[in-house]
């Protein structure tokens, strides 16, 4: 990781905690976390749409220095989309963080990139920040397309996107084989990806978006196996799923400076 990139960590909670539930695990993570850590890195918490209200205020009530993000948004302004919620509706809501393209999105209800890049740019335009995600899954890895579908998922997610712009959103590497499944890219493995999407931004956009943008790993993280990940250099960040449910976890993953070697 780069000194020069703060990193960020991000819990995606997914479909789980009711609104009490989040605003006990953020209550939680707030006793865990120490002002060092937050100087260390951002730190995001990613719930529900139910519940972004409720912990948007203990957030603000508390003065918690961890920012608010949302799993998923509608690329339009408003209009009749039954159960669907606006960038606007977001930003009213302080949310900083979007994530958009998340691989369940794209394989359960088949996301594609144009959507994707659809999504990002509406998050842009209310001033919050995407976290794209892209990754390959294990088909793609054994037949050794994963770099290519990488490239592939960059150049139509970010299309269209400014360098100025592209500097300042994140991206989050998650092969779809690790999501949930206990399996773990090696930290080597991540890092080669990691340093590939770092280098494809650089063609497309320019040396400086590629050294100012952030990347996450995502992909069964751990408080076991963060502190690795986080030392490989093109790593800014953790997108962290199942361990972030739990504040104490999640707590020992920003802490993940202290467990290095």
């Amino acid at each position: 990781m780069s000194g020069d990139r703060k990193p960020l960590i991000s819990g995606n909670w997914k479909m789980n905690h009711n609104h009490f539930e989040s605003i006990q695990t953020v209550q939680k993570l707030a006793y865990a976390i120490e002002k060092d850590d937050y100087e260390a890195c951002d730190v995001s918490v990613h719930p529900p749409f139910t519940d972004l209200r409720s912990v948007q205020t203990v957030l603000q009530a508390d003065k918690i220095p961890v920012s608010l993000g949302a799993q998923n948004v509608h690329e339009a302004e408003k209009g009749a989309f039954t159960g669907e919620v606006s960038a606007g509706m977001l930003d009213k809501l302080d949310v900083e963080y979007v994530i958009v393209g998340h691989s369940e999105r794209r394989e359960l209800f088949g996301e594609t990139d144009e959507v994707v890049n659809a999504k990002a740019t509406a998050v842009l335009h209310t001033g919050m920040t995407p976290i794209v995600c892209v990754g390959e899954t294990l088909e793609e890895r054994t037949e050794g397309r994963a770099q290519a579908r990488v490239t592939e998922q960059l150049g139509g997610s970010l299309a269209g996107l400014k360098p100025e712009t592209v500097e300042d959103i994140v991206i989050a590497y998650e092969p779809i084989w690790a999501i949930g499944t206990g399996e773990t890219a090696t930290p080597g493995d991540a890092q080669e990806m990691c340093a590939h999407i770092r280098s494809r931004i650089a063609e497309t956009f320019g040396a400086k978006a590629a050294e100012s943008v952030r990347i996450q790993y995502g992909g069964s993280v751990k408080p076991g196996n963060a502190p690795e990940l986080m030392a490989q250099p093109d790593i800014d960040g953790a997108l962290v799923g199942g361990a972030s449910l739990n504040a104490e976890d999640f707590a020992r993953i920003v802490k993940y400076r202290i467990y290095q070697a």
